[in-house]
């Protein structure tokens, strides 16, 4: 048991999500972080290489054209970029189905 204030705001930001205009909102920033996450797997973007603003810049700008043509890439060659996660229960379940 929470404390009573505790739960009505829970209560009140889960009926907030069964609104449309609530999932709508929430997709842009999935999006958002997706990509963010992307680019910090891919490219190490969580800190610098280099010393200054402008190479810094230019590092940031050469890591986006680097996502841009490895999506790219997946786009023309028909391989999706999301790679869904598979809990170990059905990945175990998979595997005794084969």
């Amino acid at each position: 048991m929470q404390p009573r204030k505790l739960q009505e705001v829970l209560d009140h930001a889960r009926l907030q999500q069964g609104d449309e205009q609530w999932r709508t909102k929430y997709r842009t920033r999935a999006g958002i972080e997706g990509s963010i996450h992307q680019a910090v797997a891919v490219t190490g973007m969580r800190r610098a290489r280099y010393l200054g603003l402008q190479k810094t810049h230019l590092e940031h700008v050469l890591s986006a054209v680097a996502l841009n043509l490895i999506r790219l890439d997946a786009w023309w060659n028909g391989h999706p970029l999301d790679r869904t996660r598979v809990s170990h229960l059905a990945r175990l379940g998979l595997s005794l189905a084969a």
